[in-house]
């Protein structure tokens, strides 16, 4: 088979179901997307670009358009405790043009791909409820009766994956203890706020994230607080402002400037699960939060997710082997790597809030995590000697 001939369904179309499609047509093969939701849209504000992800999608020709619509995060990031004292350095490193970490809006990126991929590639209202599969081919079987076969289907539809299941028994979802609050805000009201670096303030049981999107213009922030039972049943909901507030009183007053231009936030229950052994069976392989879901505290989420796609296209790009090795490939390159990210990423959180009965410990520790960071951000999915 050339790789002309073969054709992979997506089944999901968030930032990883995208990215992957793009990732696949860019090896000239054919993708198709396939969401459940009536649009193609993301929920949530932003997220951060480092350079494992911003240097793949540099070659789908994004790099304009990352420079227009996201935010750069420059030397000078910093973590700092609750009154706003300094407290560690925050790793990030500009050597290379692609070797920068940008602040983006969910929906301005998800926009970046649907304007990459041909609309008939695009298959909305389709939400999966079966598949099956035999020797040559595979099928998904969607709720309005349609039926589409292909020769590899991904699953990219999130933690809660219904194709999950058809690889194997998968571990229930983990809750953190925490929720997080998310939005955008004006950058115009906050005029001493410097607008190209990211700022944390780590405090008990709670840290305040700030980082640039919109080259500067706006600021995404995102404030994790423990979670009531009744908070801890929320996937994703309105959040109450007041309460926001009341969480971060006596913090850094820059927290309370920023929290006062708030004008609406959302909240989201923060889970995770186990790493788990197996992502491939046959002709069905998972992608991003379907095969790794992992808490935000290194915000490798979605890179992670676009580092699959990427790393799944140059492996079929070969065509070397029948395709159920392909993804049995795929998944022995991809495992290690964001098992070890989804347990660091659960340290990392016990680390932002402040899980330590020495302070200065916790701040070596911070300092001591730009190796691990580097190893994060220097990775490139694409050269897997394959």
């Amino acid at each position: 088979m050339r790789k002309s001939d073969l054709k992979v369904v997506v089944v999901g179309g968030g930032i990883g179901g995208l990215s992957a499609a793009c990732a696949l047509r860019r090896q000239g093969i054919e993708a198709h997307v396939y969401e459940q939701a009536p649009e193609i849209g993301e929920v949530g504000a932003g997220v951060a670009l480092s350079p494992n992800s911003h240097r793949l999608l540099r070659r789908l020709g994004l790099g304009e358009q990352i420079e227009e619509y996201g935010g750069q995060i420059t030397l000078g990031s910093f973590y700092f405790r609750p009154d706003g004292r300094d407290a560690a350095a925050l790793p990030n490193a500009r050597r290379t043009p692609t070797d920068v970490s940008y602040g983006i809006l969910r929906t301005d990126l998800v926009s970046m791909f649907t304007g990459i991929l041909p609309s008939e590639a695009l298959h909305t209202g389709h939400k999966c409820i079966g598949f099956e599969q035999d020797p040559d081919s595979a099928r998904v079987t969607f709720a309005n009766g349609e039926i589409v076969e292909a020769d590899v289907v991904i699953g990219a539809d999130g933690i809660h994956s219904v194709l999950q299941h058809f690889v194997g028994e998968q571990p229930p979802p983990v809750f953190s203890g925490s929720v997080a609050y998310r939005g955008i805000v004006s950058a115009d009201p906050l005029p001493d706020w410097p607008v190209n670096k990211s700022l944390m303030w780590l405090g008990d049981g709670k840290h305040f994230l700030v980082y640039p999107v919109r080259q500067g213009r706006k600021l995404n922030y995102v404030a994790f607080v423990p979670a009531s039972d009744e908070m801890k049943e929320s996937w994703s909901a309105p959040g109450d402002r007041d309460q926001l507030a009341r969480e971060f009183e006596g913090w850094d007053p820059r927290i309370g400037s920023l929290i006062d231009q708030v004008e609406s936030t959302f909240q989201w229950g923060l889970y995770d699960r186990e790493p788990r052994a197996r992502w491939s069976k046959g002709r069905l392989t998972l992608l991003g939060d379907a095969a790794h879901p992992m808490l935000p505290h290194l915000g490798q989420g979605a890179n992670q997710s676009i580092e699959d796609g990427f790393a799944l296209a140059a492996i079929l790009r070969q065509l070397d082997a029948p395709v159920e090795q392909m993804l049995a490939r795929y998944q022995d390159v991809r495992l290690e790597r964001t098992s070890r990210i989804q347990i660091a990423s659960r340290e990392t959180g016990r680390r932002f809030d402040s899980q330590y009965d020495d302070l200065d410990e916790r701040d070596a520790e911070l300092n001591a995590s730009a190796s691990f960071r580097a190893w994060i951000r220097d990775h490139d999915a694409e050269l897997i000697g394959v």
